[in-house]
């Protein structure tokens, strides 16, 4: 007997929501004897990782939190006749990242695992979307801007490039919710007090 789609669409996506709550940032952090939720900003992605212990683990954080959204959807892509399940997919695993099972729900902003599901999804998109974030923090050396600028265009992108209902519409859930977990950010750059990228 075949399983029901829904039913195989709801085990994959649980498996991939199952994958991205895996805390990079926290158990790199944890390696080196620290919580990084104590330290910095408090927040488990790499830009604190960087800030807290440097290039090298930053670099890590930001590669591990990246393939927590981007091998789900090309696997999914690869058993999948259409990209309706791998944007499923990436969402899945992108809500994972920011909305931890286990961190009872927490989590982080949700770039860098953004960046690898739209790597799968839409590559010619975040190729748009990572110039501007790079073209923002080399100007004004904020990442936070960057992110929230990046965001914000990708739907735009995703629309012009890639099209298709489903994957417009996690495009823009995925940028909504990076937006509004950049909200302190958001508010310290319209202070003036947002902490500036140091390379």
């Amino acid at each position: 007997m075949t399983a029901s789609p829904h039913i195989v669409l709801a085990v994959v996506c649980a498996a991939a929501y199952l994958l991205g709550s895996i805390p990079t940032g926290l158990l790199l952090g944890k390696a080196y004897g620290i919580d990084v939720r104590k330290e910095g900003s408090g927040n488990i992605g790499a830009t604190n990782l960087y800030r807290t212990l440097g290039r090298r683990i930053g670099v890590l954080t930001l590669i591990g939190d990246c393939c927590k959204g981007l091998l789900p959807v090309l696997a999914a892509r690869y058993f999948a006749p259409t990209t309706d399940l791998a944007a499923w997919v990436g969402l899945a695993a992108f809500c994972g990242h920011v909305f931890s099972l286990f961190l009872m729900f927490k989590g982080g902003k949700g770039v860098a695992t953004a960046l690898g599901v739209f790597l799968a999804l839409s590559p010619l998109a975040v190729a748009i979307a990572l110039a501007l974030f790079l073209a923002l923090v080399l100007k004004w050396r904020y990442v936070s801007l960057g992110s929230v600028a990046a965001a914000a265009v990708m739907p735009l992108a995703v629309y012009m490039l890639q099209g298709g209902t489903v994957t417009l519409l996690v495009t823009v859930l995925v940028a909504v919710i990076v937006i509004i977990r950049h909200h302190a950010n958001i508010r310290r750059l319209v202070d003036g007090t947002e902490n500036k990228f140091k390379s």
